[in-house]
């Protein structure tokens, strides 16, 4: 089991330095020179270089890695180009916001979704079961951005239930709340039905193994069966499928958070792609990336834990 963190640790630290090598190399790939867009074609020659020399993009791409993973190591990420206060700041300061919608997101679909999967099993080829495999597939198919652009027409500006922009009232715990209700359902909508789809499969084969026939024998109830010996051997699988997709959740995030003006990293990233500002970009990207990184390795890890098979592949 300890070699197998090292190695999942080992191989999360490698995905790390390829991500920004390709953030690295995206920047002179991007069609027109930064400091001409981001100081406008009347910037003179000199205000050009000076912000060329600031962000650093005047040395060789591989001394800019060299440089940017070394200051990474010591925790200085760069500084914003405009403001000139640490990349690391800004991204604690808007990071909470991203991480509260993604996570109050995933808690709605996996609260959502594994019961209806469950639900799917016990009353398969049945109408419930046709009516949820379809629900399941139709929501996946709805892309969250329009979600949130009909769920902010119709809740907000034809209802006036919810608030339509925001991340509600500093200190107003109920403001906060029913301004997370919109952004926070058109992203857990379509996991929904990723998370019932999937624990509905693992389910049906888990159905089948003689444990599951030998508590049947015994006269078990089938909501007993399926929430106390069935699910613990399914849910494996979802956890895969939810640590996977949190780096989809986190990117649908970047997007709902645009479309209803919420500060946090979606606002943060934009903001500095539109101008150039490539240190906050560098940070903000390696940032995520090692949160992605680190819960997938801990899915994992949970996986090694819950499944005796996979423990022993690693003893072996």
């Amino acid at each position: 089991m300890l070699a197998y963190a090292v190695k999942r640790i080992g191989l999360g630290l490698l995905i790390l330095v390829l991500v920004m090598i390709a953030m690295y190399a995206a920047v002179f790939l991007v069609p027109g020179d930064p400091a001409t867009v981001a100081l406008g074609p009347r910037a003179t020659p000199e205000l050009k270089q000076l912000l060329i020399e600031r962000m650093g993009l005047d040395q060789p791409v591989w001394w800019q890695i060299v440089e940017f993973f070394r200051n990474a190591l010591t925790g200085n990420l760069g500084y914003d180009v405009w403001s000139n206060r640490p990349v690391s700041t800004l991204v604690l300061e808007a990071l909470p916001n991203t991480l509260i919608l993604g996570l109050t997101a995933l808690t709605v679909a996996l609260v959502i979704g594994v019961p209806l999967g469950c639900l799917s099993v016990m009353r398969r080829g049945t109408l419930a079961d046709a009516v949820i495999g379809v629900l399941s597939v139709g929501v996946i198919a709805v892309p969250s951005f329009v979600v949130a652009i009909y769920s902010l027409l119709l809740f907000a500006v034809t209802l006036r239930w919810l608030p339509a922009i925001g991340a509600g009232e500093a200190g107003d715990i109920v403001s906060q709340a029913k301004a997370l209700i919109m952004p926070a359902a058109a992203i857990a909508l379509g996991w929904i039905g990723y998370i019932a789809r999937m624990v509905r499969a693992s389910m049906m084969e888990v159905m089948g193994e003689p444990h599951i026939r030998t508590a049947r024998s015994f006269g078990l109830p089938e909501w007993k069966i399926v929430s106390k010996y069935a699910l613990r051997i399914a849910i494996i699988p979802t956890i895969s499928l939810v640590a996977v997709g949190l780096g989809s959740i986190l990117s649908s995030a970047v997007f709902v958070e645009a479309v209803f003006a919420r500060p946090g990293i979606g606002k943060l990233i934009t903001d500095a792609v539109n101008t150039r500002n490539y240190p906050v970009v560098m940070g903000t990207v390696l940032i995520m990336t090692a949160i992605y990184v680190s819960i997938t390795i801990a899915a994992d890890l949970l996986i090694a834990r819950l499944d005796p098979r996979v423990r022993d592949v690693f003893r072996g």
